[in-house]
């Protein structure tokens, strides 16, 4: 950092002061919370909602400041300590080592503002052991996918260094699609147990299905209870692998009628081509980014990106970019939940089946009828549920006059 400006220095500083400062400051609460567990706190939508929008706000503020100190702090020292390692291996050992660095260092921030917050506003019975447990499979698996895609990635760059952000660009259909497949597949079994839903339920979400060309698809029960208190359900896969799964969350609680509505809902999605919407949006929005990155650290540093550094200040810019997309990608996402509403009252013709399941859900997950509009319009995929029950609860009472 020798040949940087004195203000860039203190930028650096100031980051890496708010990122070290802030995981002290968890590690205590967390070493306190072991000691004596907190207290439960009153089941209040509006408090849990405020406290999840600051928590958000200051992690992403963090999320930016902890990648410029790697990328323009760390990374330059990290390059020449892996100089011993052969150049292909160079960028995946890396991944591995930074995610287990960030691990360790985020790990009291996660366990606060995951497992603790999850378990004293009611919403969790998790214990501290399954959630550890959890954290490491993911990790795991994140290190894994992480260190073969900057494999193959620092290998693209090597061999087409002013083409590469093309292909890449290219190739991420392909990618999303195949994540698509392998992640309900494959890798959500390994934290929570699916099995087929049998009954007079499974009967009806199939004869449903069949109506709009799904029916073969497998119809599962998870559960959901090991990790959270909330409901959800959702369809996924492409290419023969649809599933429709139900967590056991919400067939306990849920009647009959509102667990199809909210089924109809997801498969609203399916039956849209939204996956393969998100797919196309989702490449779109992160190709100006990418070129641009690309096109900065060039001009910046004078050399293709390749090593340690380039590729994490490329991440850092490429991270910068996502951020800002983020309110039109919210946009797109709103506007296909509220198609989705649609579709599951046309399909099941029962928008008073809507309006009880979407206040179960409100009640159930905790959730504010509406929150602040600055923090919908930027950080919200879903419209808040006080809009959605309106809208369900005016359909009803059209259709019944």
């Amino acid at each position: 950092m020798s040949d940087r400006s004195p203000f860039a220095r203190f930028a650096l500083g100031v980051a890496a002061g708010i990122s070290i400062g802030y995981t002290a400051v968890r590690v205590r609460d967390m070493l306190a919370d072991r000691a004596a567990p907190a207290p439960a706190k009153e089941r209040d939508p509006k408090r849990y909602g405020q406290t999840r929008r600051v928590l958000m706000v200051v992690g992403l503020a963090r999320s930016v400041a902890t990648s410029a100190v790697w990328a323009f702090g760390l990374s330059d020292g990290f390059e020449r300590a892996l100089k011993p390692i052969p150049t292909p291996l160079r960028l995946p050992f890396f991944v591995g080592l930074l995610t287990l660095i960030e691990t360790v260092r985020e790990w009291p921030v996660d366990y606060i503002e995951d497992h603790q917050l999850e378990r004293i506003f009611g919403n969790s019975e998790r214990t501290t052991e399954a959630w550890a447990g959890d954290r490491i499979k993911g990790v795991a698996i994140g290190a894994g996918a992480g260190m073969l895609l900057a494999g193959i990635g620092a290998s693209l760059m090597r061999r087409a260094p002013k083409r590469w952000p093309w292909i890449a660009i290219g190739g991420m259909p392909a990618l999303l699609a195949f994540a698509n497949v392998v992640v309900p597949t494959f890798i959500m079994p390994l934290f929570n147990k699916y099995i087929p839903l049998e009954g007079p339920l499974e009967e009806r979400i199939r004869t449903l299905a069949a109506r709009y060309g799904v029916g073969g698809a497998t119809i599962l029960r998870f559960d959901m209870s090991r990790q959270t208190k909330k409901a959800n359900a959702f369809v996924s896969g492409v290419f023969g692998t649809e599933r429709i799964a139900i967590a056991d969350t919400l067939l306990d609680e849920f009647a009959e009628d509102e667990t199809l509505f909210v089924v109809a809902h997801e498969l609203g999605h399916y039956v849209k081509r939204d996956p393969w919407v998100s797919i196309v949006l989702g490449t779109g929005l992160t190709a100006l980014p990418l070129l641009l990155g690309n096109a900065i650290v060039r001009r910046t540093t004078g050399r293709d990106v390749g090593d340690v550094p380039t590729a994490m200040r490329l991440g850092f810019y490429l991270s910068l970019g996502q951020l800002a997309a983020m309110p039109v990608a919210n946009a797109f996402s709103r506007m296909i939940e509220r198609r989705a509403d649609r579709f599951a009252v046309a399909a099941t013709d029962d928008p008073a089946s809507g309006v009880r399941a979407f206040r179960r859900l409100r009640d159930q997950n905790l959730a504010e009828d509406e929150g602040p509009k600055w923090s919908e319009l930027l950080f919200s995929s879903h419209p808040s549920l006080g809009s959605r029950i309106a809208a369900l609860e005016s359909v009803a009472a059209t259709s019944s006059i």
